[in-house]
């Protein structure tokens, strides 16, 4: 088992920045790969970006260029810093976690908000 919890939500303007985090503990240790998805009102779950136990990122192409991945070395935590924040951004953020062998956990989410 592994336990997400993210942090660093919020409201900004159009054009702010935010920095999500998300702690992890428990199986730490087999993680292949940790990311990001984001959900909004009445639209399906987004992946937003990834980045691998080698240090590889991806990126939606919607984020690309604004958002950065990146986590410490042992896994505890990860990070997604949103910069030039649009009307298109807001959600949910959730993180998750991928151990391999169809062993994926999620946290509950931390919500995005970004105003006019």
């Amino acid at each position: 088992q592994v336990q997400l919890v993210e942090s660093g939500g919020g409201s900004v303007h159009n054009g702010g920045s935010l920095r999500l985090s998300c702690a992890a503990s428990g199986r730490i240790g087999d993680t292949k790969t940790m990311g990001w998805y984001r959900q909004a009102p009445g639209k399906q779950r987004e992946w937003v970006a990834n980045i691998s136990s080698g240090g590889d990122t991806y990126y939606a192409d919607s984020v690309k260029g604004r958002f950065t991945i990146s986590r410490d070395n042992d896994w505890m935590t990860l990070y997604l810093q949103m910069n030039s924040l649009k009307p298109e951004d807001p959600a949910v953020y959730s993180c998750y976690s991928d151990l391999g062998g169809g062993y994926i956990f999620w946290g509950q989410g931390t919500q995005v908000t970004v105003s006019s």
